[in-house]
């Protein structure tokens, strides 16, 4: 509450406290002198914010950044929370497999630094035979545009690259085709040369095995079947022909070599009618598994094929090739640029391989000059060819060499010898 007597016009004289007005009647009041006044201030003075006030009003100052600040930071909320549920959902599709595989073309590199013969029987290679390969890439959600719009780029359905194999047991699959075309590489090479190679029947060796069925999990690829029931069954098609005289509920007792190698052991299967995918068409099994032929040969000397880091079939023709320009004198490719691709089986002929279209850029790539590929995907390969690379179908060992024969290459045979024999499964 102010005093009325109380002066409040600033430099007005204060007035003194009654006591001392009692004692000294005629003093006069100690004026207040006001505070000198001080440099100016550097700081600009804060406007008042919000509607005017009367005299001496508090006034409150606003706290926080300014609106602009708040409307940037917004944004930017709004932004890295966009970025996050992209980020999740990128996560997400790279988990999808969709039921294609995507075939790119790969590389084509010399066949001759995987092959290896004894020095007294080789020559010099000094323009090898090209083997050539492709990439291959599940698809997933994520990837599918991609792998869509990439130029030279198939998409192939899940069954026409599996056959119906388990994709978890493809790796696996690539390896064991792979170790016999190297076989099949040798054994037709050496008897194109003139070399008795002896072969003798093994067993069934597991190609694959279908999800679902009463032999996935337990028989892998690369198990030799020897024996059903203690019966012997040398092949393929003793195997088929055992099974024949069983029904689904029974118990069958497999002999088998895991991996191929060790000694046989009992496996117990109980059979169990089963709707699988076969290369696209839905077929019934009661063991799920796909058997091939397992055959021993005997090599008149050693030969090691060891070909890393590419798997299945398709490099048969290359390898066979290769063998037979090692152990020869002369030039198998006349001093071309040569590539090929196809499946070799022991007795020389040429089969059907994939990713033709791909493989054919790859050898363009490598500056090739001639292609050898099998009849069927001929026009697949002319499709991609271009200038200066000559494209040759092939569906035996000996038209691929009357091919090159008839493009300068010449080749002087090494002479046969009576050498020791060295078997090899």
């Amino acid at each position: 509450m102010t005093d009325p007597e109380q002066p409040t016009t600033p430099g007005a004289p204060a007035d003194r406290d009654p006591t001392a007005r009692s004692y000294f009647p005629d003093s006069s009041p100690t004026p207040t002198v006001p505070p000198p006044p001080g440099p100016p201030s550097l700081v600009p003075p804060v406007p008042p914010v919000g509607p005017p006030g009367p005299p001496g009003a508090y006034r409150p100052i606003p706290m926080g950044p300014p609106p602009a600040a708040r409307r940037r930071r917004k944004v930017w909320v709004w932004v890295w929370g966009v970025v996050g549920v992209l980020v999740l959902a990128a996560l997400v599709a790279s988990r999808i497999n969709l039921d294609y595989y995507a075939i790119q073309p790969g590389s084509a590199q010399s066949v001759q630094p995987f092959i290896t013969v004894p020095a007294s029987k080789g020559h010099p290679v000094t323009h090898p035979v090209l083997l050539t390969d492709v990439r291959e890439a599940r698809v997933t959600a994520l990837t599918y545009l991609f792998f869509k719009l990439a130029p030279d780029t198939a998409l192939y359905s899940l069954p026409s690259v599996t056959g119906g194999t388990a994709p978890d047991e493809l790796d696996a699959q690539g390896a064991l085709q792979m170790s016999q075309a190297e076989q099949a590489a040798k054994t037709s090479a050496l008897r194109h040369l003139g070399y008795a190679v002896p072969a003798t029947p093994a067993g069934a060796v597991i190609a694959g095995t279908f999800a679902g069925t009463p032999a996935y999990g337990v028989l892998n690829v690369g198990d030799v079947v020897t024996a059903l029931d203690g019966t012997p069954t040398p092949t393929a098609a003793a195997v088929s022909h055992a099974l024949d005289a069983h029904h689904s509920g029974d118990t069958v007792t497999f002999t088998v070599r895991k991996h191929g190698t060790g000694a046989p052991g009992p496996v117990a299967l109980t059979l169990k009618r089963t709707k699988v995918d076969l290369g696209g068409q839905s077929v019934y099994v009661d063991v799920g598994i796909e058997p091939q032929d397992q055959v021993d040969y005997s090599y008149p000397f050693p030969i090691a094929i060891n070909v890393t880091d590419i798997g299945g079939p398709s490099a048969g023709l290359a390898m066979t090739l290769g063998v037979i320009d090692a152990l020869s004198s002369g030039s198998l490719t006349g001093g071309r640029t040569v590539a090929a691709t196809g499946t070799m089986d022991a007795s020389g002929n040429v089969g059907d391989v994939g990713g033709v279209p791909q493989k054919t850029i790859a050898v363009e790539n490598a500056g090739a000059s001639i292609f050898l590929v099998p009849p069927g995907e001929y026009k697949d390969a002319v499709s991609k060819g271009r200038p200066g690379l000559k494209i040759y179908a092939v569906s035996t060992l000996d038209q691929a060499l009357r091919d090159l024969e008839a493009n300068g290459g010449h080749l002087v045979p090494t002479t046969l010898d009576g050498a020791p024999s060295h078997s090899a499964g």
